[in-house]
């Protein structure tokens, strides 16, 4: 029943994929604005440093040369250039330190332009044909853009990753009354008489509480409708049976010599009929409860007589079940030992509450064990298990124990566990 734990586990990945998946397209986002925001702004300190430069420039005098100094900015430039009228050469009059010799342009051209390594703005100085430009290397627009992208999508991605986190705590914990329904379901007896849930946890779980109780009545009248009628067609097949059993034993006395073995094997036959049905009147009886008492084992077996099979028991641990369900178990195990071939079966209590029967017939192999284990545990009636292996492995679960068959060198072994023993 334990599934709403792995679901959650299963949600946290999948937020936590989407979650990454978000925050890359996010910070990929982030990144290409920033990246744009960044040029921008530069461009803007390129025309803003050209426009206060710009009225220092501007009279017929221009400032004295910049002087070559140690100190210099090494992404920063400017010139002041002299455009002859009708597309004559350009000359350089004033620049700074790390501005090329050669003018920046040599056509007048005012505003933004890539300039060999240059990102330039370009001012018109009021004179004509002289012209202010500012420059900044592109590396360097390059690089600042770059590291303030990295540091935006880098911050926003830890973001996210936090929101991730913050995520999945809510999660687990908006899915923890989920968890505890689980594990009140994994031990909750929807046959129980006056099985219920009790309250919700939350407001939103009262309707899955509603339902499953509604599902534990419905199934309740299923229940006992079903075992009264097994119970009242038990009973109505037990009595004509015994008729025919009687009318077979007086038969039996009448009949000629060569029809005695025919008759033998029809009350045979009835015989082993008798037991099925008071097997399934025992296991289906109405409003069936385990009526647990000490059984004296010994005792038990001496009204349990199967033709043709000898039964020996050596308990040394006490037997603690109902004993009219433990009856049918243990008369169609009998049963199945004689009619696999098994002449004698000999009975231990290796555990409390563990019955093994080990019989001397021929057994089964590996395959064939491990097959009807497999259906025991299923409780399969489409199978080919046999009814006497299914009905005792019913008696068992009923108990709150299992059938399990183990392997053997000899014979067959059945050990049936009458309490909740993990399986060996």
């Amino acid at each position: 029943m334990k599934r709403v734990p792995s679901i959650a586990n299963r949600l946290a990945w999948t937020q936590l994929g989407v979650t990454l998946l978000w925050s890359l397209a996010v910070s990929m986002a982030v990144w290409l604005t920033v990246r744009e925001e960044v040029g921008e702004l530069l461009d803007d300190t390129l025309r803003e440093a050209a426009h206060i430069m710009a009225p220092s420039f501007s009279g017929p005098v221009l400032p004295p040369p910049v002087a070559k100094t140690s100190e210099r900015s090494d992404s920063y430039a400017w010139q002041v250039v002299a455009h002859a009228p009708g597309g004559g050469a350009a000359q350089v009059l004033a620049q700074s330190t790390m501005a090329p010799d050669a003018p920046f342009q040599q056509t007048p051209t005012a505003g933004f332009a890539d300039c060999a390594d240059w990102r330039v703005y370009g001012a018109a100085l009021g004179q004509e044909g002289r012209m202010l430009y500012v420059a900044q290397l592109q590396k360097e627009q390059v690089e600042a853009s770059l590291e303030a992208s990295f540091n935006a999508a880098l911050a926003t991605l830890a973001v996210s990753l936090l929101a991730h986190l913050w995520l999945r705590a809510r999660t687990v914990r908006e899915l923890s009354p989920l968890t505890r329904l689980s594990d009140r379901l994994s031990q909750h007896d929807l046959l129980a008489p006056g099985a219920t849930l009790g309250p919700a946890e939350r407001a939103e779980l009262a309707p899955v509480h509603s339902a499953i109780d509604a599902l534990a009545e419905q199934l309740g009248r299923r229940m006992a409708n079903e075992r009264a009628f097994s119970a009242h067609a038990a009973h109505s097949l037990r009595t004509p049976l015994a008729g025919i059993d009687a009318q077979l034993a007086v038969a039996l006395r009448e009949a000629p010599p060569e029809l005695q073995a025919r008759l033998q094997r029809v009350r045979s036959a009835t015989s082993r009929l008798q037991r099925v049905v008071a097997a399934l009147l025992a296991l289906f009886r109405s409003g069936v409860e385990v009526q647990r008492s000490v059984i004296d084992l010994p005792a038990l077996l001496t009204r349990l007589p199967v033709d043709g099979l000898t039964v020996s028991t050596e308990p040394t641990h006490a037997v603690v079940g109902d004993v009219d369900l433990l009856s049918a178990a243990l008369l169609n195990l009998l049963d199945n030992a004689v009619r696999h071939g098994a002449t004698s079966l000999h009975i231990t209590t290796p555990a409390p509450g563990v019955l093994r029967l080990q019989d001397n017939g021929p057994g089964v192999d590996e395959a064939q064990r491990l097959a009807l284990q497999a259906a025991v545990a299923g409780a399969s009636l489409e199978t080919h298990t046999g009814l006497g292996l299914i009905l005792a492995s019913l008696v068992a679960r009923a108990h709150g124990g299992h059938l399990n068959l183990p392997p053997a060198e000899h014979g067959f072994v059945v050990e049936l566990q009458l309490m909740d023993v993990p399986h060996v």
